[in-house]
């Protein structure tokens, strides 16, 4: 009896130039390799599937922040967030200082993708990336950002005021605030704000356009080698009820 060779993966054992005599072994060879085939065009139709996957679930706490953080000591219809190395990857690296401020107790904290928590690139990372993210979808939402700062400018430990006056510096950041583009037209006020020797920078922007909201509030600030950046923002009728309330949120952003 002559015996059959072996076929590729992808092609049939049965020749029609001649007459073969499958062996026991060659049958089973056959099935083994039709069933591979299957389980290789399975993962191929898969595979698509496992890439767009959803991502796992947060690690933010998604309750109000009122049932867990300790009333502020200046204004007891808030509570006080205060930022520690638990709580970023920054601040366990070193490259932001601890930051605070305020929220109304109904807020919730949210998950920060990981791709944009600088979790990936700390402690040298190179582009801006976002610590904390609170929000209330009735009365608007917080971030912090932070950004290298020689990416702003080459002198080591710069002071805000040594990287330029407000409007050169929301020129910079200013993406960050909408979260897409800026433009200087959004502008509608900047102040200078003193807090011990921390100086401040102050902004408020009326951005039709933004992915944020129609409305953002801004406050900006450099220690040591970075700038951080605090954005409350809200659209239209977030801001017609809570105008107030994330002012007096921007204003108690401090590092």
């Amino acid at each position: 009896m002559a015996t059959a060779s072996l076929t590729p993966i992808f092609s049939s054992p049965l020749k029609t130039s001649r007459t073969t005599a499958l062996t026991t072994t060659t049958l089973d060879q056959y099935r083994k390799q039709v069933i591979l085939r299957r389980q290789i065009l399975k993962g191929l139709v898969l595979s698509p599937l496992i890439l767009i996957k959803a991502p796992p679930s947060s690690e933010a706490r998604e309750i109000e922040v009122g049932s867990y953080l300790p009333p502020s000591p200046t204004d007891p219809s808030f509570v006080l967030f205060k930022a520690s190395p638990k709580d970023t990857p920054a601040l366990r690296a070193g490259n932001v200082q601890p930051y605070q401020f305020i929220l109304p107790p109904s807020w919730k904290q949210t998950r920060v993708a990981n791709i944009l928590s600088g979790n990936y690139c700390q402690p040298k990372c190179a582009e801006p990336w976002v610590e904390v993210k609170f929000e209330d979808e009735k009365q608007g939402k917080v971030q912090v950002v932070a950004s290298p700062l020689i990416r702003l400018t080459n002198k080591p430990n710069a002071t805000i005021e040594e990287i330029g006056n407000p409007e050169k510096l929301i020129a910079s950041l200013g993406p960050f605030v909408t979260g897409n583009s800026y433009d200087p037209d959004e502008l509608l006020e900047t102040r200078i704000e003193k807090l011990g020797d921390q100086t401040y920078y102050k902004y408020m922007l009326e951005t039709p356009f933004a992915l944020t909201g129609t409305h953002n509030l801004a406050k900006a600030t450099a220690k040591g080698s970075t700038v951080v950046l605090f954005v409350a923002s809200a659209n239209d009728k977030q801001w017609q009820a809570s105008e107030k309330t994330l002012k007096a949120i921007l204003d108690s952003f401090q590092i």
